[in-house]
């Protein structure tokens, strides 16, 4: 994971409607940035529902949400679409992004080891600087601890 109080990687990366989005275009506001192992699994949705069901307290502290997995541009419209997601989600299919915020980690599942996004949280401030670093967080309680962190 990343360190608190370093200059958050820059990256540009597609969204849900294959628009370009870089971090640096997001400066002077707080950036939630998660990432998030696929989409339409039952954890990565309640995140991504619950998120979305606090888009307006993020608003009004001032804070984006943006969630990031390897899942396909395709996909994040069909699980933006399916869900009613209000926030960005954006997809890095090349893994350049989730590697520099070191998340692409080792994983076991009902003893299976394998490569694959650790659920993982960082603030940035208006500045860039990561303010907030949460690493294997629990996707149902993950949104509405961001709210008690902005």
């Amino acid at each position: 994971m990343l360190e608190v109080g370093t200059k958050a990687p820059d990256f540009t990366l597609p969204d849900q409607n294959g628009d370009m989005h870089s971090l640096s275009e997001y400066k002077g506001q707080k950036v939630i940035l998660y990432f998030y192992p696929k989409d339409s699994t039952p954890g990565c949705t309640k995140q991504a529902c619950s998120f979305g069901e606090l888009m307006p307290q993020f608003k009004e502290k001032g804070a984006v949400i943006l969630g990031v997995s390897k899942d396909s541009v395709a996909s994040h419209k069909r699980f933006e679409e399916k869900y009613g997601l209000p926030f960005t989600l954006l997809s890095d299919t090349e893994r350049v992004v989730i590697e520099a915020y070191d998340v692409w980690k080792e994983k076991k599942n009902y003893g299976k080891v394998s490569m694959g996004v650790v659920r993982t949280t960082y603030l940035i401030d208006e500045e860039g600087i990561i303010t907030k670093a949460l690493g294997n967080v629990k996707a149902a309680e993950n949104p509405t601890q961001m709210l008690e962190l902005v």
